[in-house]
């Protein structure tokens, strides 16, 4: 019965759902983002498809290791990597140009998802970290495909709420073939929700096997060596509300460091130009690096281009992640952390909680509350590099000592591939 009134209920949202759509897309100046792809309609596949699902930039970053993993382990056959935004859909395309098949996932309506599915063909679905879409784990199920939820990972918040709808969602994850949770404490939140025991293992996050290429090495390097002997900060990936709080601690940071220099890079683009209004109502020097503008006398650097972030990194002496000074539940730090430069956190990383634990049990973490306190820890890190270099080995080190979840995610899926695909072979 939930699921017929969620499916009725979708349905029922979908015409505001690509209204909104259209006029998000034409306030950016682009096309409707894939509205057809979204509705089921993509074009069919010749061949069956390892389907890789991420839904939006920071899962399409994580899934980029196993992609690359799974290519070289089965050539024989091709993946498709699907995003729910578009900016999910172009990191995907900067990682791996031609090398897969792209598409926007379908919403989540019975016939959106039977349309997708009979076109493209999945012999096997790997879905990134938490996006449990009932129709769409039914509908690959029932084809006798294996669906997997890879490094995943389920709040405290995220499991209460789901407790509340428990029969449906011990329904839905009774059709996962596999859970590949980041820790234990994700394993035992998932077991308390409905799956099933045998479904669920630990692998660790796939997250901590950063992988930071030649490549990127010298294009960070490149980078600094534009930016020249200054110190540099980087705030990565933040969000409405971040922004002046930030600014404001770079306020006082030049006050004390005035050759200092903040690398700010919005989590989502079609944020870039108002970032770049407010810095400059603000009073700062502002230099964009998608107009390749001199950053000679700019006191902040605008990180609005797509796929640059790890390249941001590497240029930076001390790094704070973003979404945690308010209620957004913090991104990703394991990629400054690989970097091993110092990770600086405000107090909502709810969304990574394990991983902020382990880098801050490991000292490789400063956590701050306010931008007052932002700016003091910036300071001190940027006037005493030989204490900046400490807490990002103690960084690095956490990273070092827990890779290795790439390879047993790699190991499960595709053993558990070739299971599907012999049991397919018998049905024959």
């Amino acid at each position: 019965m939930l699921h017929f009134l969620y499916s009725q209920c979708f349905r029922l949202i979908l015409p505001f759902v690509l209204l909104r759509l259209w006029w998000q897309s034409r306030r950016n100046g682009g096309a409707a983002n894939g509205w057809r792809q979204r509705l089921g309609f993509v074009p069919a596949m010749s061949e069956p498809v390892i389907w890789v699902h991420a839904v939006s930039v920071g899962e399409t970053i994580a899934a980029g290791p196993l992609v690359k993993a799974l290519l070289e382990r089965r050539p024989d056959i091709p993946i498709l990597m699907t995003a729910m935004t578009a900016t999910g859909s172009g990191q995907a395309r900067a990682m791996f140009g031609d090398r897969v098949l792209y598409a926007y996932s379908p919403y989540d309506t019975p016939g959106s998802v039977r349309r997708f599915v009979r076109r493209v063909h999945p012999c096997a679905l790997a879905i990134m970290e938490t996006e449990l879409w009932p129709n769409l784990i039914r509908e690959v199920s029932q084809r006798r495909c294996p669906v997997f939820l890879v490094n995943a990972r389920l709040s405290a918040r995220s499991a209460k709420g789901y407790r509340r709808v428990g029969s449906w969602v011990k329904t839905i994850l009774g059709r996962l073939d596999w859970i590949a949770a980041q820790a234990d404490e994700d394993a035992r939140r998932f077991l308390t929700i409905g799956a099933r025991e045998e479904a669920v293992s630990v692998t660790g996050s796939i997250k901590f096997d950063v992988d930071i290429t030649p490549d990127v090495r010298r294009r960070a390097a490149d980078l600094r060596q534009w930016i020249g002997g200054r110190p540099v900060w980087i705030a990565a990936s933040t969000h409405d509300g971040e922004d002046e709080q930030l600014l404001a601690a770079h306020a006082r940071v030049l006050q004390s460091t005035p050759g200092a220099l903040l690398i700010i890079v919005p989590r989502h683009p079609e944020r870039f130009d108002a970032v770049a209004d407010l810095t400059r109502k603000k009073g700062f020097t502002l230099a964009r690096r998608s107009a390749d503008e001199a950053v000679a006398g700019a006191q902040v650097y605008l990180g609005d281009t797509m796929g640059e972030l790890l390249v941001m990194y590497g240029a930076a002496n001390v790094a704070f992640v973003g979404g945690s000074l308010i209620e957004r539940g913090g991104h990703n730090p394991l990629e400054p952390a690989g970097w091993g430069i110092p990770v600086i956190s405000g107090p909502h990383v709810f969304n990574f909680e394990t991983i902020y634990r382990q880098l801050d049990r490991g000292q490789g973490l400063v956590r701050i509350s306010q931008e007052q306190e932002l700016a003091n820890e910036v300071i001190r890190l940027l006037v005493n590099p030989e204490e900046a270099e400490a807490v990002g080995r103690a960084a690095l080190a956490v990273v070092e000592a827990n890779r290795g979840a790439l390879d047993r995610v790699v190991e499960g899926i595709l053993s558990r591939l070739k299971t599907a695909e012999a049991q397919n072979d018998l049905r024959r």
